[in-house]
């Protein structure tokens, strides 16, 4: 049998160097239990970060932060300047170049596995300005999924972008060919 204690961080820990706190969890044998194991605890945290202040020399890796945080704020602007109408396209376009990117990595070809994270971020900025959009207009959340639902069922299977462009290639060369 073993029994579950909790316990602060070692002295030997900062407490002024690191931002997130974390618990110890301290897991010993029972009195029964007459083996010894050298296992003391786990400790369980996420998103430990220095706080080493941000250099204009790009030390510490503060410098790429700042600029993926102005970066996210940028794109942020634009999709908030989008109305909801274009932004609901470009959903769907988006969610068209993702299941491209599953088919690609199904079958195996060459495709770039960061385009997963990207896409599906950019998708998740979008439908949160939609659904500030929806807060601000005063509909609650199940009317919100209600109209979510509606609007999946409208949309028009089309091909994304990206397979459109390859078709038009391909009608141009095949043009090509018989003139």
């Amino acid at each position: 049998m073993l029994a579950l204690g909790v316990s602060s961080p070692p002295p030997s820990c900062s407490s002024h160097h690191v931002l997130a706190s974390f618990t110890y969890l301290r897991i010993s044998p029972s009195l029964s239990s007459s083996r010894a194991s050298s296992f003391r605890g786990i400790r369980i945290g996420a998103g430990v970060r220095d706080a080493t202040p941000v250099s204009s020399r790009g030390g510490a890796g503060g410098g790429r932060m700042v600029v993926r945080m102005a970066k996210r704020e940028e794109e942020m602007k634009e999709i908030r300047a989008k109305t909801t109408e274009e932004i609901n396209e470009e959903v769907i376009d988006l969610k068209g170049e993702l299941l491209m990117l599953r088919l690609q990595k199904s079958a195996r070809n060459e495709f770039k596995s960061s385009e997963f994270g990207r896409m599906r971020k950019r998708i998740a900025r979008m439908l949160t300005v939609k659904r500030e959009r929806e807060v601000e207009e005063g509909i609650n959340k199940r009317l919100s999924r209600k109209l979510d639902r509606k609007w999946k069922k409208s949309i028009v299977v089309r091909p994304p972008p990206s397979l459109r462009k390859k078709q038009e290639e391909q009608k141009a060369a095949e043009a090509e060919k018989s003139s």
